[in-house]
């Protein structure tokens, strides 16, 4: 009966956030929507980034070369034929892609196997490693990707990268992808895969001897992790409408990793939150980088650059407090939560019972 009725509700969140995004789609204005539409994206990147990192234990920091390729399959394939060559001005477009024309929902899967091919290749030398070796080591391969990319320029346009890609800011588009991804990772992490990425995680010795293939895990979920963050890179290039080599600087991974730190390691739930304060919280603190007069005198802390410092700051005081996250390892559940608005001062009583 609990499973059935925790379905049920899911199914109820899901329809009313959908009803959301349909409202936030057509009554919102464009900036709206695009915040909420970034969210929604940099979620999925972090979920990806943390089915590596939080759940399997492994410290990858590979993400912006996946979203590359992600982000640049979407622009090759979505292009309109007509205009690729102003787009490709410099060099002709490659003959064997150049009449290739996908929809969006195509060109985003084919941005993500393409990602999880890279993954693959790159994963029997580089997953033999383990902390910051594998750090450093995927953060290499991610610049040789970006690198790969601005020298390929009969593909991917080179340095000047491509523009024109149909733009989408359809809310309800992106928050479609974003369900399947949460479901999807979720209902993976609930299998014997699931238990054997935090087997990994919590000892990789003890796992081994509990007959769990280290490689096998390993190499499924940088992968699988590679593939999302495809999609996402896919999703975020054509939120843009234009993709370039210098979006993906090794410096956007450390944007997904504040994500999945501040909202929890291994926690699902936490990379939506994550994603929320973040990127939301960056955008409603712009108001910090106007300059601010009181009776006429100006304030001088009010000028650009004045957002990121209150933003550390407050990153610092939330890594105090919550030195795992907001969520750390848990997620939130419909047992928990009906517990909660049922007693919501439950502990308090136990606490007087055990007094009596």
């Amino acid at each position: 009966m609990a499973k059935k009725r925790n379905l049920i509700l899911t199914v109820i969140l899901l329809a009313g956030l959908f009803g959301l995004a349909w409202y936030i789609n057509f009554e919102t204005d464009s900036y709206l929507r695009r915040i909420v539409n970034l969210c929604m994206v940099y979620a999925i990147i972090g979920l990806s980034m943390n089915l590596t990192n939080g759940f399997t234990g492994q410290f990858s920091l590979g993400q912006a070369g996946f979203m590359a390729i992600g982000a640049y399959a979407v622009g090759i394939f979505t292009v309109p034929v007509s205009l690729r060559p102003s787009v490709f001005y410099a060099a002709p477009m490659h003959p064997a892609i150049a009449d290739i024309h996908m929809p969006l929902w195509l060109a985003l899967i084919v941005g993500g196997l393409c990602a999880a091919l890279v993954a693959f290749l790159i994963g029997a030398p580089v997953l033999r490693l383990r902390g910051d070796y594998l750090a450093v080591a995927t953060l290499g391969f991610s610049e040789i990707i970006r690198i790969v990319i601005t020298n390929a320029q009969t593909i991917t346009n080179g340095a000047l990268g491509i523009k024109d890609i149909p733009p989408l800011n359809d809310v309800r588009y992106i928050f479609a992808f974003t369900a399947a991804v949460f479901i999807f990772i979720t209902a993976l992490i609930n299998t014997s895969y699931g238990r054997a990425f935090k087997a990994i995680r919590e000892d990789e010795i003890a796992a081994e001897a509990m007959g769990i293939d280290l490689f096998k895990h390993k190499s499924l979920a940088f992968m699988l992790s590679a593939f999302f963050a495809g999609i996402g890179g896919g999703l975020y290039a054509a939120l843009l409408g234009t993709v370039d080599p210098k979006n993906f600087l090794f410096t956007l991974t450390y944007n997904f990793l504040l994500i999945i730190v501040l909202g929890g390691m291994g926690s699902i739930t936490g990379s939506m939150i994550g994603s929320i304060l973040v990127t939301a919280g960056l955008e409603f603190l712009r108001i910090f980088d106007e300059p601010l007069e009181l009776f006429g005198v100006a304030i001088p802390l009010f000028r650009p650059g004045f957002r990121m410092v209150i933003f550390s700051v407050l990153l610092m005081a939330l890594v105090l407090f919550w030195r795992r996250g907001i969520m750390g390892t848990r997620e939130f559940t419909w047992d928990k939560t009906i517990a909660f608005c049922k007693n919501p001062f439950g502990i308090f009583g136990r606490k007087g019972v055990d007094k009596a």
